[in-house]
């Protein structure tokens, strides 16, 4: 069946949602087995930044595709709406794996459904705004300005996130260090605070199930891998910031 057919759509969004919170409930209690909560049990091991392009590469090698065989493919909002896309997944699937001084094995079990949500996210995605949206008036809705805007915002934040921890570590270095740079004053992660704030400005954007669908997925996935982070780094370093906040500056 298409991603296109309407019926076909529904179903993969309300998938999505109604995984979500099963999704939250077991990573919550039993973190994702990928980088520094890498563990074996869970499958083979596979070199990191394979497993990491294997995991997200449905955000290009399926999105774009799908998006094309939309009717309303080429609309001037379809095109900002896929470039935002565009502009986050080359850059997760590409660019930053091999940006990175090391990348830890993945577990099987962590590629696997990696690359099973994406399928259906990607598809879900590409089909709501290629095929099965009405744009009409849509480009000066404010919701559509505000959360084109919101999502670069979190764009922003994500890649400073990245930023800094890529900076604490020399060329062949592993292991893991305190953040003390920009935001990591505040929160311990920066790079998940971006990337929440570019889906909300998604879901925004784009106005679509699909859209709110890929942000609570996103929370599912975030809110719980961020405790893990957070609690991972106050075991590891005794004097670890005790005002530091695991996601929320001054909140949580």
């Amino acid at each position: 069946m298409s991603p296109l057919d309407p019926y076909w759509h529904q179903a993969t969004v309300t998938a999505l949602l109604v995984l979500a919170l099963p999704v939250f409930a077991i990573l919550w209690w039993l973190p994702a087995p990928y980088g520094r909560h890498g563990d074996p049990r869970f499958g083979p091991m596979i070199p990191g930044r394979i497993a990491w392009f294997l995991m997200e590469c449905p955000t290009l090698l399926v999105f774009v595709p799908v998006l094309a065989m939309g009717e309303h493919a080429t609309e001037p909002v379809v095109l900002v709406l896929a470039a935002l896309w565009l502009l986050h997944y080359v850059n997760r699937t590409l660019v930053y794996p091999m940006r990175l001084p090391s990348v830890r094995p993945m577990a099987t079990a962590a590629v696997v459904s990696g690359f099973a949500f994406q399928m259906l996210n990607s598809s879900a995605n590409a089909a709501a705004l290629g095929q099965l949206t009405d744009w009409s008036g849509w480009a000066t809705d404010p919701r559509f300005a505000i959360g084109c805007a919101l999502f670069l915002v979190g764009q922003a934040v994500h890649h400073h996130g990245d930023g800094v921890l890529m900076g604490l570590r020399k060329p062949g270095e592993t292991g893991y260090k305190v953040p003390e740079a920009g935001l990591y004053r505040w929160v311990t992660n920066v790079a998940y605070l971006g990337e929440i704030t570019s889906w909300t400005g998604w879901a925004l954007a784009t106005g679509t199930l699909a859209g709110l669908a890929m942000l609570v997925f996103t929370l599912a996935n975030l809110v719980p891998r961020a405790a893990s982070h957070h609690r991972w780094y106050r075991e590891t370093f005794p004097d670890y910031p005790s005002d530091r906040r695991i996601l929320v500056p001054f909140v949580w």
